[in-house]
């Protein structure tokens, strides 16, 4: 064998070992970048890659992003949660230490009142009352049940659901429909708990004077079942969508501001998702993921 044709043949075999070793680079590059979106789509942000590489420092740097990113939502989430709670109580207790005070600074040695004593612990035992319900509403919202999981037919659950609110939307002249894009979609999931988030959203869309409520679900490109209630009622103010899912805010004189934040606590816990896509003077429409 020539000179040249050894140098030929490292050069070669030098060319086949830089591939090989590129192509084992970018199987690991592309495996750890699987890794990460698998993490960030779970909200799991506690890995760190450890190579110290320039492709390793960018994803432990969108990492650093998302988590920054995270940090701050839960803050604010955080921050309304508290401005809600604190007003909800202030609003009740206020009232009662103000009529206290009153009862007894207007009470006479011999215990006689000018203020009508009865009606004044009437209201007290009412705002009293009101607190423990709303107690009673937080400890719901915080004590979510583990989903006891089982295949559902989507068809059979939606039936069930829409027969439950059928008087109901028929005496405001609604209608409410389900129709599946595609035949035999399951689900597996709490059917109670899942049947509870589609009760609710009819309700609240009744409720916003919707007189179409239509239900619909497909299979998404990563083998999601999607489901979409959309209606036609009155849209929820702008201001108000981003904080629709906090706990106990809520823009109706008479909610208790725990359904959809309920909603979204048992879509966690099933590894889903719920959001509001739309909500416009034309149709508001949520969207709830099944993973």
């Amino acid at each position: 064998m020539s000179v040249w044709q050894i140098i030929a043949l490292v050069f070669i075999v030098a060319i086949v070992t830089a591939v090989i070793a590129m192509l084992r680079t970018r199987h690991k590059d592309i495996k750890k970048v699987a890794y990460m979106m698998d993490a960030l789509e779970d909200g799991e942000l506690n890995f760190r890659f450890q190579e110290n590489n320039r492709f390793n420092r960018t994803l432990n740097r969108i990492r650093t992003i998302f988590e920054k990113q995270r940090q701050a939502h839960e803050q604010d989430s955080w921050t309304k949660l508290i401005r809600v709670l604190t007003h909800e109580i202030m609003n009740t207790v206020s009232p009662i230490a103000s009529l206290s005070d009153a009862l007894s600074q207007s009470m006479d040695e011999n215990g006689h009142s000018e203020l009508d004593v009865r009606a004044g612990l009437d209201t007290i035992s009412d705002s009293s009352k009101n607190l423990i319900k709303f107690v009673e509403t937080y400890r719901q919202l915080s004590g979510v049940a583990r989903p006891m999981r089982k295949a559902i037919d989507l068809q059979e659950m939606m039936d069930g659901v829409i027969a439950l609110n059928s008087e109901f939307a028929a005496g405001l002249g609604a209608v409410c429909t389900y129709r599946p894009k595609e035949p035999d979609l399951m689900i597996y999931a709490d059917e109670g708990q899942i049947s509870q988030i589609l009760i609710n959203l009819i309700k609240n869309a009744l409720q916003a004077d919707a007189k179409h409520i239509d239900i619909t679900a497909q299979m998404g490109k990563d083998d999601e079942v999607v489901v979409q209630v959309a209606n036609d009622g009155e849209p929820i103010p702008v201001s108000a969508q981003e904080q629709i899912f906090i706990p106990f805010f809520t823009t109706k004189k008479e909610g208790s501001g725990i359904g959809l934040s309920l909603a979204r606590q048992i879509m966690r816990n099933h590894n889903g998702s719920i959001e509001l896509l739309r909500s416009d003077a034309s149709r508001t429409v949520f969207e709830l993921r099944f993973r």
